[in-house]
């Protein structure tokens, strides 16, 4: 299954309590795609401003990531601008701007994914709710997904989020993990532990290259294989995390994705046997 990605590729500058990053590789397809390339090839889609520096796209390149489909244009290119508590978790977002949309252009696709952000619920919200109808999978944070249904539970939010189109919601929950929600289905996996966490920015996209690349690479998408997808996301955004940028990226490969799947392996996994069972006397 071939995998294309379409979204920013920008360039952050962020200031978190444990350091700071200007001007570095960032963007929804730039993380989407370092993460995803270590599974199963990508193709990007975006623009980029006549500033954008060449060395990031060859960077890019030399991840394996096909870059073809970005465009440079005459202008500044997208940049992001944002700023951390010490919790990691609230984020003041000080500057953005833009979006592409190539849904149209695409023809029979085995499977299409979107990711959101509070911009788009709150300015173009009808769009996103026609957008839903066309879509498989949605990948939304939970802060996201309460203010897309109206509602302040996240399971009912989930509800909500299916019954409008799509048939898997997946909703991020940062150092809580991660919840697949599909129509009679639902899976939860935790966060990975970390002793050092030193930018989230990008976790979540990061998230999604695994979850994407992995259903890519084994053109699989049964609910058992989502399972999977599940931990592989939640591998990649952890790798992620543990440097600016996509720094991390380009220390790793195949095995130390495979070991850290491992890992959650064992995070998770447990049996229940007969004598352990607690049953009325």
């Amino acid at each position: 299954m071939g995998l294309l990605v379409v979204g920013s590729i920008a360039l952050d500058s962020v200031q978190t309590p444990f350091g700071s990053n200007a001007d570095a590789l960032g963007g929804s397809a730039v993380y989407f795609s370092h993460a995803a390339s270590i599974l199963h090839p990508v193709q990007i889609v975006g623009v980029v401003g006549d500033d954008y520096p060449e060395e990031a796209l060859a960077r890019l390149a030399a991840q394996g990531v096909d870059t073809g489909g970005v465009e440079r244009a005459a202008g500044e290119s997208f940049r992001w601008r944002g700023k951390y508590s010490y919790d990691l978790q609230n984020r003041e977002t000080l500057e953005t701007e833009l979006q592409l949309n190539v849904l149209d252009q695409i023809h029979r696709p085995t499977l299409v994914a979107c990711d959101t952000m509070n911009y788009w619920i709150q300015s173009k919200h009808e769009a996103l709710l026609a957008l839903l109808r066309r879509i498989d999978v949605i990948l939304v944070n939970d802060a996201e997904a309460r203010e897309l249904s109206g509602d302040w539970n996240v399971y009912r939010a989930a509800r909500w989020i299916l019954k409008a189109g799509p048939r898997i919601v997946v909703i991020k929950q940062g150092e809580f993990g991660a919840v697949l929600y599909e129509r009679d289905r639902v899976f939860y996996i935790p966060a990975f532990p970390l002793e050092e966490v030193f930018d989230p920015t990008g976790a979540g996209d990061s998230f999604a290259g695994g979850f994407m690349g992995h259903l890519a690479r084994s053109d699989d998408v049964s609910p058992e294989n989502l399972r999977r997808a599940m931990v592989y996301g939640s591998a990649m955004g952890s790798f992620a995390v543990e440097r600016f940028s996509v720094e991390r990226f380009g220390e790793i490969g195949p095995a130390e994705v495979t070991s850290r799947v491992r890992e959650f392996a064992e995070l998770v996994r447990f049996d229940i046997k007969p004598e352990h069972e607690y049953v009325p006397s």
